[in-house]
């Protein structure tokens, strides 16, 4: 079986495709135009991506599958893949704990202005009495958009720094309540969520009015683009934080920049609208450029721990395809 690689990849996950006997060629930089030449050129079965966007003009015979080496789909057209006939499977929950670190890594450095502590630093200034101001994360209530396996890796997190939680995924559109025994054992987040107070709101709205610190964690689609509006972030109190590791388009950007001025919320980003497609480029996004807004370079899932677990994980889809013909994780059939 020929596997065309166009991305950054593990070398475990490279060795253990080559260890199936998998015929491996390994051009990481392809996109666009480049990647359905390689596609043809290859006469790959199986196409391995990462961030790299997968459109219909690369899903040319023999490709049968197509693995995201992470958790959203988003940049792979799957809608042309099944029209093609081309399975399209990814890697969910292998990096939800890197991500949440991140998450909880960014409201740390908002509360505690941890890049402006090293930037004076760095420039010769010592300020203790200005950065000795902060509120700390202990008994503040953090909301959750979403209730996948990054949400629930923030529940967990959130026990161990004592914060109330409130959530609202489209799986519990509606509710409102304490979170029931049954909905944590689904979740799997017992026994942290039995620590500490987790509520269901009925809307995001309703989340954001109920909470010190918003943390963003849905799949973008068609129902969650734009979701969080103006009127969401009206609701949310002034100088609370707004988090969001997942994607951009999930918030209106230029709702996010007013109630950042209007409001004076304090911002961690790790996803922007207007994303370089390769791993290093020129950069420009009006958001930064906000004061109070602190980003990173949509490194949610770059850990080593995160990275070798989805690398196991896209053998084990290749693997399976190979011998059964199914594809584990498959998100168009």
């Amino acid at each position: 079986m020929r596997v065309l690689i166009a991305d950054k990849f593990e070398k475990s996950g490279i060795d253990g495709l080559k260890a199936l006997g998998c015929d491996v060629l390994f051009e990481p930089e392809l996109k666009d135009q480049a990647l359905a030449d390689a596609v043809t050129r290859t006469s790959a079965e199986v196409l391995i991506v990462r961030s790299t966007k997968v459109g219909a003009p690369a899903m040319a015979p023999p490709l049968k599958l197509i693995v995201r080496a992470g958790a959203g789909v988003n940049t792979i057209d799957v809608a042309a893949a099944t029209t093609h006939g081309v399975i399209v499977a990814n890697c969910p929950g292998k990096n939800s704990a890197a991500v949440a670190e991140l998450a909880f890594g960014l409201m740390l450095a908002l509360d505690r202005r941890i890049p402006d502590n090293v930037l004076d630093l760095r420039q010769g200034t010592w300020n203790k009495k200005e950065y000795s101001n902060a509120r700390g994360l202990a008994g503040r209530t953090l909301g959750l958009l979403g209730a996948g396996n990054i949400a629930c890796e923030m529940i967990r997190r959130a026990a161990g720094f004592a914060m109330d939680v409130v959530l609202w995924s489209r799986r519990y559109d509606g509710q409102d309540g304490p979170l029931s025994e049954d909905a944590m054992d689904d979740l799997g987040v017992r026994p942290a969520a039995s620590q500490i107070s987790v509520r269901l709101a009925p809307t995001p709205a309703d989340v954001a009015a109920r909470v010190n610190i918003l943390s963003i964690h849905l799949a973008l689609c068609a129902d969650t683009r734009g979701l969080i509006d103006g009127a969401v972030l009206s609701r949310i109190a002034p100088g609370s934080f707004v988090i969001n590791t997942a994607r951009a388009e999930c918030v209106d950007q230029d709702a996010l920049r007013a109630a950042i001025r209007d409001r004076q919320l304090r911002v961690g980003l790790d996803v922007f609208a207007n994303e370089p497609s390769l791993a290093m480029g020129d950069f420009t996004d009006p958001i930064v450029q906000e004061p109070g807004v602190y980003g990173t370079h949509h490194i949610g899932a770059s850990t080593d721990q995160a990275q070798q677990a989805i690398a196991a994980e896209t053998v084990r889809i290749v693997r399976t395809f190979r011998d059964t013909g199914k594809a584990p994780n498959a998100v168009n059939v």
